[in-house]
């Protein structure tokens, strides 16, 4: 059988986005750039984070450690973006969507499932900003930003596979493919309640 990582549909997310977001996003160019830069950097702290926490597992401090350095890129390019433009840098803002996932982590008990929705958490959040950097890089106006969006896709993708190879390594491979099921149920109840808003990835 087939691991997670090896299956063809590479997001399996159970709603796409709703297509007026790339419309309310391409009025709100400043707050969408904002909240990726954001993104990018919170990306590379919570990779540094399960790095302290884990690391006596050498594959998982191998393969996140030039991940860091990879979205700390990506914030600096999206910043230059920002700066290119005559655009500033916002405020973070809470992100709600990420809020929502974390209130279906298991919390307690054995800290293998507390490891393993760690992992397909990040995984989750990976997949979506994959979804979403392919809207904008088929639905922007501006084909700069189209081809800007395209190579972050690419980019989210990778470390979306990465996620689940790293739970298929220390948990069995059926464990991981039922939990990660929950979660695309859950994630799918998430995106249908969420409020559209084009100032945000998530």
């Amino acid at each position: 059988m087939q691991s997670l990582s090896q299956q063809k549909n590479i997001l399996g997310l159970q709603l796409p986005t709703d297509p007026r977001w790339v419309d309310l996003a391409t009025i709100s160019l400043e707050d969408i750039l904002t909240d990726h830069a954001w993104c990018e950097q919170k990306a590379a702290t919570s990779c540094i984070s399960l790095i302290q926490r884990y690391s006596a597992k050498e594959k998982l401090v191998q393969e996140l450690s030039p991940i860091v350095t990879e979205e700390w890129g990506h914030f600096r390019l999206v910043l230059a973006e920002l700066h290119k433009r005559g655009l500033k840098l916002g405020r973070q803002r809470k992100d709600l969507y990420v809020g929502k996932l974390i209130e279906f982590e298991i919390k307690g008990g054995a800290e293998e499932k507390r490891f393993l929705d760690r992992l397909l958490i990040f995984a989750l959040i990976e997949a979506r900003s994959c979804e979403r950097f392919k809207r904008l890089s088929e639905g922007l106006e501006d084909e700069y930003l189209r081809q800007f969006y395209r190579r972050f896709m690419e980019s989210e993708a990778g470390h979306y596979h990465l996620f689940i190879e790293l739970a298929e390594t220390y948990i069995d491979k059926e464990t991981v493919r039922r939990r990660w099921k929950e979660w695309l149920e859950y994630e799918a109840g998430v995106m249908e309640s969420q409020e559209i808003r084009g100032d945000r990835i998530h």
